[in-house]
């Protein structure tokens, strides 16, 4: 294990980002083509949701994500999605159930402002709040999964349907930037590999309770 400061973090870690980023990207092609018209058949366009979040060294850029809710969601409700939010689209709730909508982000990782693992990228105005070991998380790229992508695979359950930032700043936040401290502090490719796997492996299985109807829809 190294850490934030270490080799691997600033120079390994990004090469086989692009390497695999750009491999995986060939075969996502088609599919990204099919989930862009079925987004844009039930609610037109953008296809694309990108909005600002905290990155590495603490420079803000938008992320690369399918479009999961209306047009303006962001004006409607908060940042927090809450369980069985009316903001989420028929497609974008396939999308969310089997993590579809994260894999735009093979755009940004070829950019080089997100990695495949790394702490997730978070709401300006959490980032801004970072203070002492939470300052960690901005010296690691930011990712599509980490340890708390894990643990809170199914978010919008914990949260509610009622006050849903409101329970995330009170009972996830703090969880989650812990868990990221941890990582930054231990990141090496024996915990990015571990994470990958065990990603994919919740992701297959929420995927497949979603599908044969055992998931609250």
């Amino acid at each position: 294990m190294e850490n934030y400061d270490g080799i691997y973090n600033r120079y390994v870690k990004r090469v086989i980002d692009i390497i695999l980023a750009l491999c995986f990207l060939i075969f996502a092609v088609p599919i990204y083509l099919v989930i862009g018209i079925a987004i844009v058949i039930e609610d037109g366009r953008p296809v694309f949701y990108r909005p600002l979040r905290g990155g590495y060294k603490n420079r803000p850029f938008r992320i690369f994500k399918f479009r999961t809710m209306v047009k303006n969601a962001d004006q409607i409700g908060g940042g927090t999605t809450a369980m069985h939010d009316p903001r989420i689209t028929k497609v974008g709730n396939f999308l969310r159930k089997t993590k579809l909508d994260e894999t735009a982000n093979l755009i940004s990782i070829i950019l080089g402002t997100m990695s495949f693992v790394g702490p997730r990228p978070e709401l300006l105005q959490y980032t801004e709040r970072y203070k002492g070991e939470e300052r960690k998380i901005l010296e690691v790229r930011p990712g599509v999964t980490d340890l708390s992508s894990i643990e809170f695979i199914n978010l919008d359950e914990i949260v509610g349907s009622d006050n849903a930032d409101e329970m995330y700043e009170k009972y996830v936040l703090k969880r989650k930037n812990e868990l990221r401290v941890q990582y930054a502090e231990t990141v090496g490719l024996k915990i990015d590999a571990q994470i990958f796997i065990m990603t994919v492996w919740k992701v297959v299985q929420k995927g497949i309770r979603f599908i044969f109807k055992k998931e609250h829809r």
